[in-house]
C-alpha cells in the first residue's frame, strides 16, 4: 500500500463516517457497506488486512481509548456477567461453532474447525462500543457489553493459538492448552499491574502537555509489546493500564486532560473509520482466494456458520444470566433484578469485527482449508454487522427498555456541584484570611465568588422551564448570548489585525483567550 492509497483510505473512511453522523444508521454499518461497494469499483487497490499491522498497531489504541472511557467501578460491579461473556462464552462459542463446522463441511478436520471457532468467537470491541454509544443503552447493559469486548479478544487469541497448534500437529494437549491460557491471562494482567503505577507517576510529574500527549499515544503500544514479549496477553495488559489511568485521570494536569481528550477523540475516530471500511474492502481479497469453495456449497456453509454463531450466543447468554441468580442468594442480593429483555439485547449485540478477520489472515498458508476459514470468517463478520447491527435499534425500541432518567441524572449532578461549591467557598474564605492573600483586590475576590456561583447554578438551571418562544432553557440562552458577545470581540480583533494595529502573533494570543472563554461558557451550561 503506497502513501496515496493510504491517504485515500483514511480520507474516504472519514468522509463516510462524517456522513453517518447525519443519518440514523450507525457509522460502522455505513462504513462496511461503503467498503463492500468500493471493492467492486475497478481500480480500487486490494487493501489486504495484515495481522502484523492490525493486531499490534490498530488494536492497542482502540482498546486503550475504549478502556480509558470505561468506568472501573462499574466494570468491577459487573465482573461476574462480564467474565461469563468474555471468557466463558468465547470458549463455549469456540467449541460449538467449531464442532458445527466440522459436521457441516465435508473433509474439515476437528482441529481446523476449532481454529475457525476461535477466530469468530469474540464479539468486536469497536463494534460493541460504537453501537452502544449510538443507541444510548441503559448504563448496566453498556458496561457489560464494553467489558466483554475489552477482554474477550485475549481469550479468543489464546484459544486460537491452542487450536492452531493442534491443527498443525504440535499440540501439547489439554494440559498445555490450559497452561498457555493461564500464562496469557495472568501474565497479561501482571504486566499491566507492573506498568500502570510507574506510567501514572510519570504522567503526574510531566507538566508539559505536548510531552504528556506524546506519552499517552505511546502507552498502549508499550503495554501491548511488553506483554507480548513475555508471551502474555497484550490485550489484557493494555486494558489493565488504561482502566487504572482512566480511574486516576483527575490527578493529571488540567491542560493535559483537555488536550488529551481532543487527541484521542481524533485518533479513535480515524482508526474506527478505517477499521470498518477495511472490513468491507476485504471482499475482493477473500473471493480471489476462495479457490474450490464456490457456489451453493460455500453459501450453505456461510449461512450455517452464521446461524450457529447467532444461536450459540443466546444458548449461552440466557442460562448465564438466570442460572447463577437462581442458585446463589448472594448474586441475587448484589446484582440488580433483570428480566428477559436484557439477555435478548446482549444476545443480539454479538457483532464480529476486524479482530476476527485479522486472526483469520494470520492463519498459516500450510493449514488445510485456510481459504475456507477466511471466507467463513468474512461472511460471519459481514452478516453479524449488517443483520444484527441494522436490526438492533428497532429491537431496542420494540422492547421498550426504560430510558435513562435524565432528570434524575441532572439532579444528582446539581447536588454534587452544590457540595463541591460549598467546599470551595469555605476554602476561599480560609485563603482570603491568610496574610499573603490580603493584597487581592475585592473585585477579584468577588469575581472568584461569581464564577463559583455561576458554576453551581448552571446545573440547576437545566431543571428549569424552557422559553415558550424559542424552546431554549436558561443555560441555552446564556450560552448563545455569551457566544454572540465573544464573536463581536473576535471580529474587532481581526479588524485590528487587518489594519496592522496588532500583529498576527498577538491576534493568536487574543483569539486563544476568547476560545478558552467560549469553551468555559459552553462547559458551564452542558
Amino acid at each position: 500500500m503506497d502513501v496515496l492509497q493510504l491517504v485515500a483510505l483514511v480520507a474516504g473512511s472519514a468522509a463516510v463516517a462524517g456522513l453517518a453522523r447525519r443519518t440514523p444508521v450507525p457509522a460502522p454499518l455505513l462504513l462496511v457497506a461503503a467498503g463492500l461497494a468500493a471493492s467492486y469499483i475497478p481500480g480500487v487497490p486490494d487493501y489486504t488486512l495484515d495481522p502484523h499491522i492490525v493486531l499490534p498497531l490498530l488494536l492497542p489504541p482502540l482498546l486503550y481509548t475504549a478502556a480509558v472511557d470505561s468506568s472501573y467501578l462499574d466494570l468491577r460491579a459487573n465482573i461476574r456477567p462480564i467474565a461469563m461473556l468474555s471468557v466463558g462464552y468465547v470458549l463455549f462459542a469456540t467449541v460449538v461453532v467449531g464442532y458445527a463446522a466440522y459436521l457441516v463441511v465435508p473433509g474439515l478436520s476437528l482441529p481446523v474447525a476449532l481454529v475457525l471457532g476461535a477466530v469468530i468467537a469474540p464479539p468486536d470491541a469497536v463494534a460493541a462500543t460504537a453501537i452502544a454509544r449510538k443507541l444510548r443503552l441503559p448504563n448496566r447493559l453498556t458496561t457489560i457489553l464494553q467489558g466483554e469486548s475489552l477482554v474477550n479478544d485475549a481469550t479468543a487469541i489464546t484459544a486460537y493459538k491452542v487450536a492452531l497448534a493442534a491443527a498443525v500437529g504440535v499440540s501439547a494437549g489439554w494440559a498445555g492448552g490450559i497452561a498457555e491460557f493461564l500464562l496469557a491471562s495472568v501474565g497479561g494482567i501482571g504486566v499491566g499491574l507492573l506498568l500502570m503505577v510507574p506510567i501514572h507517576q510519570l504522567r503526574k510529574r510531566m507538566k508539559e502537555p505536548l510531552l504528556q500527549n506524546t506519552l499517552s499515544l505511546l502507552i498502549p503500544f508499550v503495554a501491548y509489546a511488553a506483554a507480548e514479549r513475555v508471551h502474555a496477553s497484550g490485550v489484557l495488559a493494555v486494558v489493565v493500564v488504561a482502566l487504572y489511568l482512566g480511574h486516576r485521570n483527575w490527578q493529571v494536569d488540567f491542560a493535559t486532560r483537555l488536550q488529551e481528550e481532543a487527541v484521542w477523540k481524533m485518533v479513535a475516530f480515524i482508526l474506527e473509520s478505517v477499521v470498518f471500511a477495511l472490513i468491507g474492502l476485504q471482499l475482493a481479497v477473500v473471493l480471489t482466494g476462495l479457490g474450490e469453495y464456490r457456489g451453493a456449497d460455500a453459501a450453505w456453509y456461510a449461512i450455517a456458520v452464521f446461524l450457529v454463531v447467532v444461536v450459540a450466543r443466546f444458548v449461552w447468554v440466557f442460562p448465564a444470566t438466570f442460572v447463577p441468580r437462581w442458585m446463589s442468594p448472594r448474586i441475587r442480593t448484589r446484582e440488580p433484578q433483570t428480566d428477559w429483555k436484557s439477555p435478548v439485547i446482549v444476545g443480539w449485540a454479538g457483532m464480529r469485527g476486524v479482530v476476527s478477520l485479522a486472526i483469520a489472515f494470520s492463519v498459516p498458508i500450510s493449514v488445510p482449508h485456510r481459504n475456507l476459514i477466511l471466507f467463513l470468517t468474512f461472511t460471519t463478520v459481514i452478516g453479524t454487522l449488517v443483520v444484527q447491527g441494522l436490526t438492533l435499534p428497532p429491537l431496542i425500541r420494540a422492547l421498550k427498555l426504560p430510558p435513562k432518567d435524565v432528570q434524575a441524572e441532572t439532579l444528582a449532578e446539581a447536588q454534587a456541584q452544590s457540595e463541591a461549591s460549598r467546599a470551595a467557598e469555605e476554602r476561599l474564605a480560609e485563603l482570603l484570611e491568610e496574610p499573603e492573600n490580603s493584597t487581592l483586590p475585592p473585585p477579584l475576590a468577588d469575581r472568584l465568588r461569581t464564577v463559583l456561583e455561576r458554576r453551581r447554578n448552571a446545573v440547576w438551571e437545566r431543571l428549569g422551564e424552557v422559553n415558550p418562544l424559542t424552546g431554549e432553557s436558561a443555560d441555552d440562552i446564556y450560552r448563545r448570548l455569551a457566544g454572540e458577545m465573544i464573536e463581536a470581540e473576535r471580529e474587532v480583533f481581526v479588524a485590528l489585525r487587518d489594519d496592522r494595529r496588532i500583529d498576527d502573533e498577538m491576534l493568536r494570543v487574543l483569539l486563544r483567550r476568547l476560545d478558552l472563554e467560549e469553551a468555559a461558557a459552553y462547559r458551564e451550561s452542558t
